[in-house]
């Protein structure tokens, strides 16, 4: 099986839109903000394009705070990031460096929870 890839298309009345491909069948996904999975994710199969399925990813409102959000999606049978998305909300920044450190954090927070299960189960 080829390597799944998921490409962001939009976001839309509060919904961030993306297309998987590489996927015979439907993939299992978890979207993460904050080190909380967000609940309303929904996978379908592109009519007409097959390997291809549509992503739909509803912001909750909560999430909106002034600066920057980060949400990342990964793949729950392989545990692979697939995307990532950033929401930035209040006061113009400068540049995008303060997205890149979010992005930076919230992969690391991953990590970190993959590593600590790692040493929970070979230690038993």
């Amino acid at each position: 099986m080829t390597e799944a890839k998921l490409f962001g298309t939009r976001i839309r009345a509060g919904i961030w839109e993306g297309v998987i491909t590489g996927q015979t069948s439907a993939p299992h996904l978890e979207v993460m903000h904050l080190e909380v999975p967000l609940d309303g994710v929904k996978v379908a199969a592109v009519a007409g394009h097959p390997g291809q399925w549509a992503v739909q990813v509803p912001i909750p409102v909560q999430a909106l705070n002034d600066g920057v959000q980060t949400f990342i999606i990964r793949d729950l049978d392989t545990g692979a990031k697939l995307a990532h998305f950033t929401v930035i909300t209040g006061g113009a920044l400068d540049d995008d460096i303060r997205a890149e450190i979010d992005l930076l954090r919230a992969e690391l927070d991953l990590l970190k929870r993959a590593f600590r299960r790692h040493c929970v189960e070979t230690a038993s």
